[in-house]
């Protein structure tokens, strides 16, 4: 069975950046990927999201050449470069460990690709300002790795990698080693990096608030296969198969008379007993049975009366009102519009494991 894409089988185009044609990849028995069609447009911001062992990295090797394809073809913008080596192809890497060399400075780090290339020491040093303006360390260039925080080696991996211009910068988990508020930081600076250089990035992750936050489409990546791509809210809002309504975001699954659905936690109204609902919801009558107070929301876990339970998320907009124990056992309604309603697929992958 196909998941819903807005994508056509990926052919090489012009306005393509990337175009995975047929690509398969095993390592022994074990399949990494299977039969991938991909095209990633010239200029997005396009995340590869699925949790350990989807087949996201290995995508991305391929793409930088670092692994060959068992099958199919990699091009990059429109020219096959399936049998060329890494440094033939116009791309660069940023990894999570930043891979600096310590010694040098923090220019010295920057300018070291150009080198290689034989740039003229001139342009370096403009190109190497340039790179260092643009992730915002203008004046850091004598500085040694080590002097610096951990976003501000991952804004100098950055640079080294723009200052060579490539067509298209591949980002494998970049932000996993910060802590939580400086990844959120980051998330915010790579998309306006993104949007000021203009190169197409293809970013690695299994992070679902990195893929939301930054991202024009995500590609939602299980068993080696992509069960969807999307813009953000598409993926968020119409989860094409039950994996991805699991797994991008806390999502509700159902089943009624044969019919598989799911509904956002948010989506979905809390009434008392005898509170009339909307004309038109979707109703369910249910008991709650636990509470979880998580600072800016609360959630309920909702046992039905017709089978299954529902998470349903309120915010603490005037504060928690009351404590768990009050809201335990409480018999309520739940209500949502249905057009909140996502008829689920079931993969015939999911059916047999």
């Amino acid at each position: 069975m196909q998941a819903r894409t807005e994508e056509r089988p990926a052919e090489a185009s012009a306005a393509a950046a990337v175009t995975l044609s047929g690509i398969r990849k095993t390592y022994g028995d074990v399949v990494a990927v299977e039969h991938l069609d991909l095209e990633v447009r010239a200029g997005e911001f396009f995340t590869m999201l699925g949790p350990s062992g989807s087949g996201k990295t290995t995508t991305l090797r391929l793409i930088a050449g670092f692994e060959r394809p068992d099958e199919g073809r990699v091009a990059l913008g429109g020219t096959d470069v399936t049998d060329q080596p890494p440094y033939a192809r116009d791309v660069n890497t940023v990894f999570q460990d930043y891979a600096l060399f310590p010694h040098m400075t923090v220019a010295a780090n920057v300018e070291y690709g150009l080198r290689v290339k034989r740039v003229p020491k001139e342009e370096r040093a403009s190109r190497v300002d340039e790179a260092l303006a643009v992730v915002q360390l203008s004046g850091f260039g004598g500085r040694k790795p080590t002097q610096l925080s951990g976003g501000q080696q991952q804004r100098v991996a950055l640079a080294r990698a723009i200052v060579n211009r490539p067509s298209v910068l591949l980002l494998d988990e970049p932000l996993g080693a910060l802590d939580l508020k400086l990844r959120q930081g980051m998330q915010i600076e790579l998309k306006r990096i993104q949007q000021e250089v203009g190169i197409t990035f293809i970013y690695v992750t299994h992070d679902q608030e990195e893929a939301l936050t930054m991202s024009d489409r995500i590609a939602v990546f299980a068993r080696g296969r992509v069960d969807q791509i999307g813009s953000p809210v598409e993926v968020y809002e119409h989860p094409a198969t039950e994996f991805v309504a699991g797994f991008v975001g806390v999502s509700n699954l159902l089943e009624r008379g044969g019919r598989r659905f799911t509904v956002r936690p948010e989506k979905i109204r809390m009434l008392g007993e005898k509170e009339a609902a909307e004309k038109g919801d979707e109703v369910e009558r249910g008991v709650v049975r636990d509470v979880v107070y998580v600072g800016s929301i609360t959630r309920y876990i909702v046992d039905l009366a017709d089978g299954g339970n529902l998470t349903v998320v309120s915010q603490n907009l005037g504060g928690f009102r009351g404590g768990a124990d009050e809201d335990r056992g409480r018999s309520v309604q739940l209500a949502w519009r249905p057009e909140h309603t996502y008829i689920i697929e079931r993969r015939e992958t999911e059916d047999n494991e």
